[in-house]
């Protein structure tokens, strides 16, 4: 195979950053601000969903970025934190956590999201791209509405200004009415602020993001009216810099557990991947390569995996973004 069509096969972001355009710079550069603005703030709450440390949301979203970019063949997939595998993230690692030990929790969700990329690069080494239709639409939109109602009931408490120590669904609807007077006004008035925002902004344009209008703007306001002092908490001081690479290793007796969870994010994951690009490539009049998206996201689980990271997953939403 010629040296360009082994790059193209396997490594096809560097072919396209080969020939590219300089009338494509500013278009990309427009997208690339309004989704670093997306980007940070879902990638530290993905993160604590998945009970891991804000900051590793940010190493996650910056790692695996750059493993698509070099392995993927479509130019607009945006991958990172989502919603759809931090929940599994989370029931895979508590489990195996021996005490309250942030630390023993970033290894594992490492080790985890590295595992997830090896069976992805391997079923698109191995051409089993077809694997990622094993899970039906109707299984899909079922798994992501009942997701979505215990997100949505998880994060209430938050909106609220409290927090719960629930133990599943029902109990967490529970605490939740049970702790409303313990609720802050300031956290309930800027949460819900930043909703309507969300919600009312892309009604009237289109022209204008929405998402980089509420997090500027909530950033802005938190700076100038000091809200921690009000009450509303915020991230505070993150770790300067970014981790030194390494191999994410606990114990032997944690791999079995971990890859029962790592198959499970990775039918999830491949699915999310495959439809989304599948869509957006019909849109734009360019081909998919399922086989090649395996070895892409993979890339980037490895990838988010060596960084301090965790599994990710391709997003739709973010991708309209970028489109």
């Amino acid at each position: 195979m010629p040296i360009t069509g082994f790059f193209q096969r396997w490594a096809p972001g560097l072919v396209t950053l080969k020939g590219y355009e300089r009338s494509w710079l500013r278009s990309d550069v427009v997208a690339g601000v309004v989704l670093a603005a997306i980007l940070v703030p879902q990638g530290m709450a993905y993160a604590e969903l998945a009970g891991l440390p804000a900051v590793t949301g940010l190493y996650t979203t910056i790692a695996c970025l750059l493993g698509y970019a070099v392995f993927g063949p479509s130019k607009v997939l945006v991958l990172g934190p989502d919603s759809s595998v931090s929940p599994l993230i989370f029931a895979t690692i508590v489990p195996l956590i021996v005490a309250d030990d942030p630390g023993s929790a970033v290894v594992l969700a490492g080790m985890l999201a590295v595992l997830v990329g090896l069976i992805e690069i391997g079923l698109g080494v191995a051409k089993l791209g077809f694997v990622a239709d094993l899970l039906s639409s109707e299984v899909r939109v079922g798994y992501l509405n009942g997701l979505a109602v215990t997100i949505i009931v998880g994060q209430l408490p938050k909106l609220f200004g409290f927090s719960t120590d629930a133990d599943g669904f029902v109990d967490e609807v529970r605490q939740f009415f049970t702790n409303l007077d313990q609720r802050s006004t300031a956290t309930l008035v800027t949460g819900l602020s930043v909703l309507a925002v969300l919600l009312i902004l892309p009604r009237l344009t289109k022209r204008i993001p929405a998402v980089l209008v509420a997090v500027v703007g909530v950033t802005i306001v938190s700076a100038v009216l000091d809200l921690a002092a009000e009450g509303v908490t915020v991230v505070g001081e993150l770790p300067q810099g970014v981790p030194t690479p390494a191999l994410p290793w606990t114990d032997l007796s944690d791999v079995l557990p971990l890859m029962v969870g790592a198959i499970g994010i990775t039918l999830v994951s491949l699915t999310d991947t495959i439809a989304t690009s599948s869509s957006f490539a019909a849109r734009r009049g360019e081909q998919v390569h399922p086989d090649q998206e395996m070895v892409g996201i993979g890339a980037s689980n490895v990838a988010a995996g060596f960084f301090q990271g965790f599994a990710v997953s391709v997003s739709g939403s973010r991708t309209a973004v970028a489109d």
